[in-house]
Formats: structure tokens, sequence, C-alpha cells
């Protein structure tokens, strides 16, 4: 497969605020041909990890990893926004470019020892996937890397996180 995705990618500038490039994947999630060929190339690339559950990070991520852990034959786990989940949580604040941020996942999501795979659709300053990293191992689970669908090279979010990763397209 040498698909090439960017073009199913359109850019919004100042979105949702003044300085910011969007990427939008909308249009790859309309491509039925595309989003499958997409999945695919994902499930390809983190099958290597040998994965017992996947973790989607909020929003974009829950797009990713429902359809791969399906694919793969796995469990799949959500990571959100505080409060945003039900029962007995652990939570894992991190710095934004201004401000903090916090994600969250329920106590029982992985188990001790679960080999796991983190999903995103961006990875941009590193700081939500790092975080998820903490969250996932504060929980019990091993992290054996992460996917995302875009780096945004320029914004060096590699250099935070401390897994192997795999990136569909790079800007």
């Amino acid at each position: 497969m040498s698909k090439d995705f960017k073009q199913f990618v359109r850019t919004f500038p100042d979105f949702p605020t003044p300085g910011t490039l969007f990427y939008d994947i909308a249009p790859l999630l309309a491509n039925g041909k595309a989003w499958h060929d997409a999945i695919d190339r994902l499930s390809e690339k983190i099958l290597v990890f040998n994965p017992d559950m996947l973790i989607g990070i909020e929003s974009r991520g829950f797009l990713l990893a429902a359809p791969l852990a399906y694919r793969l034959a796995c469990g799949y786990a959500m990571v959100r926004k505080s409060g945003k989940l039900p029962g007995d949580t652990k939570s894992v604040s991190y710095e934004l470019e201004y401000g903090n941020g916090t994600v969250e996942g329920q106590i029982d999501a992985v188990k001790p020892g679960q080999r796991v795979v983190i999903l995103d659709d961006i990875l941009a300053t590193g700081g939500t996937a790092q975080a998820t990293i903490e969250l996932v191992r504060d929980l019990g689970a091993q992290v054996e890397g992460c996917a995302f669908l875009i780096e945004l090279a320029g914004l060096k979010g590699r250099q935070k996180i401390d897994v192997p990763y795999y990136s569909l397209m790079s800007y």
C-alpha cells in the first residue's frame, strides 16, 4: 500500500484559536476505501506490539482505537478529559502551551501486565500522549507503543513520548 493519505486531510487556519492550524480528518473518514486502507495500515503497524488492549484518547483517538481493537481482536478502553468517566478513576495532569490538562481512565480499564497500545489522531506536542502513557503505567499495564494518524513533526512531540510509535502521515 503506497496510498497518499494526505490527500484526505484538509486544514483550517486559525481554528479553533488564532494561530492554530487544524488538521481535519473528516474527508478521510468519509472516503470508505481510504478509511479502510488507513485502518489496515495502522493494524499492520501496531500488530508488532502484540497488544492485549488498545487505549483511545478523547475524542478522535476513539475513532481509531475501536475499529483497530475489533480488527486485532483485543480489548479497548477510553482515556478522557477529567470528569467524563463514571466509577473509580485515576488521572494524570500535564502542562499545555497555555495552562494544564488532565487525562483520566477508569481504574479497571486495564489489568496489571497487559500489553497496551495508545492511539490518537494527532501527535503534536506530545503532552496528552505522554500523560496517557503515565496513566496506563500507573494502572499497572505495559505501554508497548503508540500510533497516530498524523504527526506534526515541527512540534517535536516525539521527543516527549518514551515508547516506540508509528504515524501514518507527517507534516
